[in-house]
C-alpha cells in the first residue's frame, strides 16, 4: 500500500474509532452527518478506482494543466491545504443509503481498491507525468492523485471529529 493511502487509512480509523451509529447520524442542521461524509469519500474512492481502471488501457493523451489548475494542485498535493466550502460534484454527493454499521469497512476496502487501480495504471502509464484528469484540478500524476485523496480525507476527517464533538455536546445538554 502506498504511504499516502496508508496515512489516509489511519486518519479514517482514528476519526471513526469508537463512534456509535447514533454519533455517525448526528450533525448540526444543514450539515452532512458523519455517515454522509464517509459515503461521500467512499464514492470519490470508487470513482477514482473506476477512472484508473478505464484509463489503464487508453491511449488518449492527457492535456497539460492550466495555471489555475497548477495552483490548486500545488496547494492540495504539496501544501496539503484543502479549501473549505466547495460544493461536492453531483456524482460524489451522498445518497443517504450508507449503513452506519458497515460504512467504515466499505470505505477502507474501496480505499485499497483505489490504491491498487492507481498502482496498476501507473505500472502501464508511468509515474512521472499526469495520467488522468481530476474533474476540478485537472491532470494529475499517480502520486498527486494519492496526495489529493490524503488531503481530501484529512479535510473530511476533521469534519467527522467536529460532528462527533457536536453529538457528544448535544447529548450532554
Amino acid at each position: 500500500m502506498d504511504a499516502y493511502i496508508e496515512w489516509a487509512r489511519r486518519e479514517i480509523e482514528d476519526a471513526t474509532r469508537g463512534l456509535s451509529p447514533a454519533q455517525l447520524m448526528s450533525a448540526p442542521s444543514g450539515k452532512w452527518t458523519p455517515v454522509q461524509i464517509l459515503e461521500h469519500l467512499l464514492m470519490t474512492y470508487r470513482s477514482t478506482a473506476n477512472l484508473f481502471d478505464r484509463i489503464r488501457a487508453s491511449a488518449a493523451p492527457v492535456p497539460s494543466p492550466t495555471l489555475k489548475q497548477r495552483a490548486g494542485i500545488f496547494l492540495i498535493t504539496v501544501v496539503g491545504y484543502f479549501p473549505e466550502g466547495r460544493k461536492s460534484p453531483v456524482f460524489a454527493e451522498p445518497r443517504g443509503t450508507a449503513d452506519p454499521a458497515t460504512i467504515v469497512n466499505e470505505m477502507l476496502e474501496q480505499l485499497l481498491k483505489m490504491d491498487q487501480a492507481i498502482a496498476e495504471a501507473q505500472a502501464v502509464k508511468g509515474s512521472s507525468r499526469p495520467i488522468a484528469a481530476h474533474p476540478i484540478l485537472g491532470p494529475l500524476t499517480p502520486s498527486q492523485w494519492r496526495r489529493f485523496h490524503l488531503a481530501h480525507t484529512r479535510h473530511h476527517m476533521k469534519q467527522v471529529r467536529a460532528r462527533a464533538a457536536f453529538s457528544q455536546s448535544a447529548s450532554a445538554a
